[in-house]
């Protein structure tokens, strides 16, 4: 069955075959044959592009790395805390909280 072997194809490589499909120049046929992938996933590719492509000029990247930079330090705080409290009960263990 060596026709069921996947194949994992990088980035640019989908970028250029999705591309190519998106300008219509040639049928799924052709680029199918030319760069040797199946015509439904040369299908798939255009379509994700289609789809994140408006999102290249959108914010939101910028805004959940804002935001996942604000949690990490808010963690990072909590872990402190909780280590400062940690070396204090270490130190004083017959306290009551």
């Amino acid at each position: 069955m060596a026709g069921n072997i996947h194949k994992n194809h990088e980035a640019a490589f989908k970028a250029k075959v999705a591309l190519e499909a998106l300008k219509g120049e040639k049928t799924m046929a052709e680029l199918s044959s030319e760069y040797a992938v199946h015509p439904n996933q040369i299908r798939q590719w255009r379509q994700k592009l289609v789809d994140e492509l408006p999102g290249v000029f959108s914010d939101r990247r910028q805004k959940n790395d804002k935001e996942a930079e604000a949690v990490t330090a808010e963690l990072y705080r909590q872990i402190g805390q909780l280590k400062v409290e940690l070396d204090w009960l270490k130190k004083n263990p017959n306290s009551s909280c």
